[in-house]
């Protein structure tokens, strides 16, 4: 099938010669950490402009923000592929504590800067945004004056921020430093916790029942630590939240994804009301299986008995054949990607777990990591990566600042361009058991948003509510864990997972807090606009890849409503959106029967 052979691992050297230890970028190092120095000094002696005329010194601090931006983003990524490739390249790890510090230093100057910002007046503020210069990155400078507005002062910001490090982020890193050392032990061997969790998709019931039991007293031995972890974590956030004068814990993660909480609450209703579908696919899935309910270490587990793979090769031109149907300069960028070596997907020993795509902005370049072993999955995480890289590339010449766009938009390209090829798949699959194995693996997928996702939604807003309250006790977590699994997954299983909030990283990530229902947004919004792509045919990729610009520079439901024509706080864009999904699930029921 195919014909070109494409290279399995990433050229680096393009950006930098010799790795870690390149003398270049060294010097690159070097020159990042002159300019955040030069743009400390400048906003300490920078103030707000009185009238529209005085704006040259800061659209000279814009400018030093936008390079320095850039130029952080090309160091970052060059070090994430470093530590990615070789986990054991100390090195780089070295160079990333080097980063996380330019990084802080710079952020405090950008606090400062943003905080002048909001002493300049609101006609002299709408007059500096009309003009040439200013006009088009007002929503990004406004968001930014809006944002500093509703802080403290710039001198207990800058505590927070050094407090934080010790404090609240120490926390974060003493979950990552538990479960480093935990272990598993299965067959007489002893596993990671992570190459445990692979075992959940076994093909043997009693194997993922003993991984099971294992699992959850492993993580309920150690769940003393987990609770009071996450009781400082929540602890600390509410204590910011409280000197702010914040009263809801959404307000920030909503703030952060640039959307409101009738949005959010329309996203959830549309999901509750169409659960049925998926509770009978469940009851089908044990039928199947062989059992009256399934248990939470059912729901991996594969229903069709395929062993199929596919070379690198035959996976990059299944992706390049699926790409052409929807539009061409989807296709010839992916094309780029392979051919001048963009991804790193070679199976081999001391590469990181998992997958993720970054960007070198400089070089208006992206690189792709993951671990290919020719599975169906595979493909779709291939593609799933290159629809990030491509959201970057649609923005190759948009404004620095109107570039930062949040986490649901994020998963909205990616996720479009697995739709594309994991539709494919099932349209191809060559037997009935393979056909079965890919639609269910489309299915497990919106399982994951409506249920799984939902559930740590409601854990995580009702275990905030509690904490105001003092301290929550673990079982008390554990609690409330199971009663949201419960009520995400309409009662539809067996056993459930109270530990779930231990052996969760998700609920322990500092950078971004409610890391859950942005999943769910990017998913069912993708789904949307997979619609009208297969509605429009080929001429819709120039509208799609303007919706892609526009994702950092307005609010969502400006987004859906500038490109899409419908209101996001409303359910009916939400329940078309999840009805596609449940096509899948007829699908699989009538095969089934």
């Amino acid at each position: 099938m195919s014909t070109n052979t494409y290279s399995l691992t990433w050229d680096l050297d393009v950006f930098f010669k010799g790795g870690s230890e390149s003398p270049e970028f060294a010097s690159y190092i070097i020159e990042i950490t002159n300019l955040v120095e030069r743009i400390e000094k400048q906003v300490s002696l920078f103030s707000a402009p009185k009238s529209s005329d005085e704006v040259e010194e800061l659209a000279d601090i814009i400018g030093n923000i936008e390079v320095i931006g850039k130029k952080l983003s090309q160091a970052s990524g060059f070090v994430s592929c470093l530590q990615a490739q070789n986990m054991a390249d100390q090195k780089a790890n070295l160079l990333r504590g080097k980063l996380t510090q330019l990084y802080a230093t710079f952020s405090t100057s950008l606090t400062k800067f943003h905080s002048q910002l909001t002493k300049i007046e609101d006609s002299v503020w709408k007059d500096i945004l009309e003009t040439d210069e200013f006009k088009g990155i007002s929503f990004a400078l406004n968001e930014r004056r809006q944002n500093a507005s509703e802080l403290l002062s710039v001198e207990q910001e800058a505590l927070i921020t050094a407090l934080s490090v010790d404090g609240y982020h120490g926390w974060g890193q003493m979950y990552d430093t538990v479960v480093g050392k935990m272990q598993i032990e299965h067959d007489d061997k002893l596993l990671s916790v992570g190459q445990a969790s692979n075992l959940f998709s076994s093909k043997e019931r009693n194997v993922r029942k003993e991984i099971f039991e294992k699992w959850e007293e492993t993580w309920g031995e150690e769940s003393d630590y987990f609770a009071k972890i996450l009781n400082h974590l929540a602890g600390f956030r509410l204590s910011v939240y409280g000197q702010r004068g914040w009263n809801n814990v959404l307000k920030e993660p909503l703030s952060i994804n640039r959307m409101s909480q009738e949005t959010l609450d329309s996203m959830w209703g549309a999901i509750i009301d169409n659960k049925a579908p998926f509770v009978e696919y469940l009851e089908r899935k044990a039928k199947l299986l062989g059992v009256d309910k399934l248990s939470w270490y059912d729901l991996d587990a594969p229903v069709a008995d395929i062993d199929s793979t596919v070379s690198y090769s035959e996976g990059a031109e299944f992706i390049l054949d699926q790409f052409g149907k929807f539009g061409e300069e989807l296709t010839s960028f992916t094309k780029m990607a392979f051919e001048d070596s963009w991804i790193e997907a070679e199976d081999r020993a001391g590469k990181r777990p998992g997958g993720f795509c970054t960007g070198f902005p400089e070089s208006s370049q992206s690189r792709i990591f993951m671990t290919y072993s020719g599975t169906p999955s595979n493909v779709s995480t291939l593609a799933h990566e290159l629809g990030h890289a491509f959201h970057s590339f649609a923005m190759k010449d948009v404004h620095t600042l109107n570039k930062y766009y949040a986490m649901n938009v994020a998963e909205t390209a990616s996720t479009f361009a697995e739709m594309i090829v994991a539709d494919a798949a099932v349209k191809n699959a060559s037997s009935d058991q393979e056909r079965l194995a890919l639609l269910e693996d489309k299915i497990q997928r919106s399982v994951a948003f409506y249920m799984n996702i939902h559930a740590r939604f409601l854990f995580e807003t009702r275990f905030y509510e509690e904490r105001k309250n003092g301290v929550v006790s673990k079982n008390k977590i554990n609690e409330l864990m199971e009663e949201a699994q419960k009520e995400a997954y309409c009662g539809a299983l067996e056993e459930y997972h109270p530990h779930f909030w231990a052996s969760k990283l998700h609920f322990y990530i500092t950078g971004v807090p409610f890391y859950n229902f942005p999943y769910t947004f990017g998913y069912l919004f993708s789904l949307g606009i997979y619609a009208k792509a297969l509605e429009e045919g080929k001429s819709y990729e120039q509208k799609y890849i303007a919706l892609l610009k526009d994702t950092a520079s307005m609010t969502v439901e400006e987004l859906a409503q500038k490109h899409l024509g419908v209101d996001l706080t409303k359910r009916d864009f939400w329940e078309k959106a999840v009805k596609l999904s449940l096509k899948d699930v007829e699908e699989f029921l009538s095969i089934t029967e």
